[in-house]
């Protein structure tokens, strides 16, 4: 067939591309070899990128299979690496396989830093052990050579003494046979969690899954005797004991340039394998670590009663935000290591990371690539359409808060409040509520936000709101 013949095919399978998706496939995989396989590559493209960006961010991992096999199809080549460094980390080993065929296919052998476990490939080529490209890490994914040394270290510290299930649930106060009903796939009666959207600032929901009452006094539990006595990098600020917006913010005032990226699917980017390999690494062994993991992850179903494999942690369960912090140690080292490297400062409030410059690098894509390449290879990836390069000559802002001179909250967030204030001593407290829910609590939330960042300030408005609270 050629290119006319191609596209006189596909197009009446354009005018519904996800119900005809199995055929568009399988007529551009028979065609790779035509002259003109750009020009079908591209017709199909302008009608597929969204549906395919749909299935790679499913929940499914059987959707987000098949939009891995579309990528070397209608994807660029620079796109479809993008795609990809992301892929062959997908906690679906399904997934993960057909993104290194496509790696392969394409010949990606220069997309991130080299593997130091092993000796550097005499040539570069795609899945050499050593070499640049999309392998790294994989935190579990795969056995074998991939694999990370299974001997555990002694435990650490403070942690507790567990040696079997019997003594985790002995720790959690129930009994053992109690824990497989904890761990449940699903929402359903009798599982631990229940599942509801809550719209996001930024446009869309974001799906939490909160556990139930006994679950979560048992994470909290895990959280209490086991998380917090884990240290977490010092570059880490958010969820962690004595840090804050403000502490995040606080290393970045005054500079020259302020980078800020945002990671894609931070919780759910955190899958069993590599919450238990955190247990592990801390000296706990298989059968306990397998337990914490199991308590601190879900397991979605799906509408046909498919249980998606691995559970990730879910947003929502009060050992997710700490779990992530830990899981995280080793990526805020290497950033850290590599923001001194360029002369920048580097910070991360949960998903939120932020690098400082006094000087701005000269080549400051090159410096974005290696951050890239490092997420890549622990396991996460940017969410490009959030990143920021504020200059000093605008409003740079880290966690909420502006550092072009000093660490304050934004001058017309302060005023807003300022007339609320004002508003409610006038026209009276409810007045001003205006759909936000517990509207006293969020007054006396916010007052000690500011109190946080303003001292001064913020003891004022705490005063005023007691006085128009009535105490």
């Amino acid at each position: 067939m050629d290119l006319v013949g191609l596209l006189l095919e596909l197009k009446p399978l354009m005018a519904d591309p996800e119900a005809n998706f199995e055929r568009i496939t399988e007529l551009l995989e028979q065609h790779q070899g035509l002259a003109e396989y750009e020009v079908a590559r591209f017709y199909v493209s302008r009608h597929w990128l969204e549906p395919v960006g749909r299935m790679l961010r499913s929940v499914d991992p059987r959707e987000r299979l098949q939009g891995t096999k579309q990528v070397p199809l209608i994807f660029s080549r620079g796109t479809a690496s993008g795609q990809l460094r992301r892929l062959v980390k997908d906690p679906d080993e399904r997934v993960s396989r057909a993104a290194r065929a496509a790696v392969h296919k394409l010949g990606l052998a220069d997309v991130a830093p080299p593997d130091r476990r092993f000796k550097p490939p005499r040539t570069p080529r795609p899945m050499a052990l050593g070499g640049w490209n999309p392998t790294g890490w994989n935190f579990g994914i795969r056995t074998g050579r991939w694999a990370s040394p299974k001997k555990a270290p002694p435990l650490k510290g403070k942690l507790p003494k567990l040696a079997s299930r019997q003594d985790v649930a002995k720790l959690v106060g129930l009994e053992e046979k109690e824990l497989d009903a904890l761990m449940r796939p699903g929402t359903e009666a009798g599982s631990g969690y229940v599942e509801f959207e809550i719209a996001k600032r930024s446009g869309g929901v974001r799906r939490i899954s909160a556990p139930r009452a006994r679950l979560k006094q048992v994470q909290r539990t895990i959280l209490e005797q086991i998380l917090s006595h884990m240290p977490t990098h010092e570059a880490a600020h958010g969820f962690v004991k004595g840090r804050s917006t403000v502490s995040n913010a606080a290393p970045h005032t005054g500079a020259t340039v302020v980078v800020r990226v945002d990671l894609e699917d931070f919780f759910p980017t955190v899958h069993y394998r590599r919450v238990k390999g955190l247990f592990q690494s801390h000296g706990y062994g298989d059968e306990v670590a397998s337990t914490l993991a199991g308590l601190t992850t879900h397991r979605p179903k799906l509408a046909d009663g498919t249980v998606v494999w691995p559970g990730a942690l879910p947003q929502g369960a009060p050992t997710s935000p700490a779990i992530a912090n830990l899981v995280c140690r080793r990526m805020d080292a290497r950033l850290t290591a590599l923001a001194k490297k360029y002369g920048a400062t580097y910070t991360r409030y949960a998903d939120d990371l932020s690098f400082s410059f006094q000087a701005p690098p000269e080549k400051m894509g090159r410096f974005m690539w290696w951050v890239n390449a490092i997420l890549q290879q622990e396991g996460f990836a940017e969410n490009n359409p959030k990143r920021r390069v504020m200059r000093r000559a605008h409003r740079q802002r880290v966690t909420g808060l502006t550092v072009n001179q000093q660490v304050s909250i934004p001058r017309e967030d302060r005023r807003r409040f300022k007339a609320i204030l004002a508003n409610c001593r006038k026209h009276g407290v409810a007045s001003q509520a205006r759909g936000r829910k517990d509207f006293e609590s969020w007054l006396r939330g916010y007052a000690a936000y500011v109190r946080m960042v303003h001292p001064e300030l913020g003891a004022r408005w705490q005063q005023e709101v007691k006085e128009l609270l009535g105490g």
